[in-house]
């Protein structure tokens, strides 16, 4: 049996062969990428002020609770949805349509949160932001990998992630421009810190703004991108129904996904990371901008090569890695003392995302055949989601309690633990392919 695609490569292991970068960043990939690029640019016009934003709303000391809910429900509900949406678009063989409605729907979103008045509701818009975003990530991700031959798709997931988060640096960057422009001689003193209450108004017009990077994504989906049939019997694999097990689906595929649940329980949202530096070394909106640019730039930084390693070396040792930086920043960021130590963790942070995003996404897509990647991406995203929910609520309970070093500890063992399941489900996945 096969559970790699049509060519049966276990891309887990074996190096693909080089690959001109022409030949793939084209069509649907190109235009996808674009749509996340635009996507990204309006959102983390929005996101990473957030936690300043909330800390204006509400009672001192409270903000790093309502984070936590925040982005608990968030992510936990649009990860349901992913798994709704992946199978409806499985059952209709259409992607774009469902693709198009999510992103749509998270734009107009954002210009609510711009008009709350209190921390409740922010947290309320934030969820149906992430609404939209569990309606077109599965169709979106499964319209990728049937845009894209296997042995390229780790390239291709990689090159969208870097696009991605080359909006989330262009993103604040357009932020300050616009906070310059509306504060002029009042720019330095609002962005040195905190904003109050009574100094929100800037904040807002900036998030009214940003819907239209938001719209240009939309536009781009509806003109330029292609419907794709799937591809039928890519793999062994036959059947799979909306949460639950098919006898023929690999039970190393639910393996995989064991290992994946653990980590994103102990992976909070990022908002905690930028957040801390503005409680430990007292950084305004500005230190925030910097902070979340830099970690985004690391991001794109590490994008391309670990999506080309994954294809050269294997998904395993590049997804091995990402998670042991990840546990040594968090164990970093449980112990440091000095802000060098901080902006320096940060940068080693992106290191993780671009040796995992791509990656594991590439993973779902060797495990899986065609017809049904709506579905497994619905999954994969769904586990991931319900483990959102108490990784960042919980995040901020025990920031709450015992102080943010206690929190990032936590979320180091957790990782360190999703480590040895995923080194089990390659010891086993290896054995598989050697069996075949």
């Amino acid at each position: 049996m096969s559970c790699n695609g049509t060519n049966g490569n276990n891309t887990l292991n074996k190096p693909s062969q080089h690959v001109k970068w022409k030949s793939i960043l084209k069509g649907n990939v190109l235009y996808l990428g674009l749509t996340s690029l635009f996507t990204d640019m309006s959102s983390e016009m929005v996101y990473p002020l957030l936690p300043l934003f909330i800390a204006g709303l509400v009672p001192a000391g409270s903000a790093a609770i309502y984070i936590g809910l925040m982005e608990g429900i968030a992510e936990s509900t649009a990860s349901l949805l992913k798994l709704v949406s992946g199978y409806i678009s499985d059952k209709l063989s259409r992607r774009k349509a469902l693709t198009v409605a999510g992103y749509f729907i998270s734009t107009i979103c954002r210009l609510f949160i711009a008009f709350s008045q209190t921390g409740l509701q922010v947290v309320f818009f934030r969820f149906l932001d992430r609404i939209g975003k569990g309606i077109r990530t599965s169709p979106r991700d499964a319209l990728l990998s049937e845009s894209i031959p296997v042995e390229h798709r780790g390239l291709a997931f990689s090159f969208h992630r870097a696009m991605d988060h080359l909006g989330a640096v262009t993103g604040p960057l357009l932020s300050v421009i616009i906070l310059y422009l509306l504060l002029n001689e009042k720019f330095l003193p609002f962005m040195e810190k905190a904003p109050e209450r009574a100094n929100l108004f800037s904040l807002r017009v900036l998030f009214i703004l940003s819907i239209i990077p938001g719209l240009i994504a939309v536009f781009i989906l509806i003109l330029l991108l292609k419907e794709v049939s799937p591809t039928k019997k890519e793999s062994s694999i036959d059947t799979m129904t909306l949460g639950k097990k098919s006898p023929s689906l690999p039970k190393i595929f639910y393996l995989y996904l064991a290992s994946v649940s653990v980590f994103a329980l102990g992976n909070s949202s990022d908002l905690f990371l930028v957040f801390y530096g503005s409680e430990k070394f007292h950084y305004g909106p500005l230190g925030v901008i910097i902070a979340w640019v830099l970690l985004h730039i690391s991001k794109v930084c590490f994008s391309f090569p670990g999506g080309r390693l994954s294809d050269k070396f294997g998904r395993s040792r590049v997804i091995l890695s990402g998670w042991a930086i990840y546990t040594f920043v968090y164990l970093g960021m449980g112990f440091i003392q000095t802000s060098l130590l901080f902006w320096i963790l940060l940068c080693i942070y992106g290191a993780y995302y671009g040796f995992t995003e791509g990656v594991e996404k590439a993973l779902v897509a060797d495990l899986v055949p065609s017809e049904l990647r709506g579905s497994a991406y619905g999954l994969y995203h769904s586990l991931i989601g319900i483990s959102a929910l108490p990784a960042s609520l919980i995040f901020g309970v025990f920031w709450g309690l015992l102080g943010p070093s206690t929190a990032f500890i936590i979320g180091a063992s957790l990782s360190s633990l999703a480590m040895i399941i995923f080194l089990i489900f390659t010891l086993f996945y290896s054995k598989q392919i050697s069996q075949e």
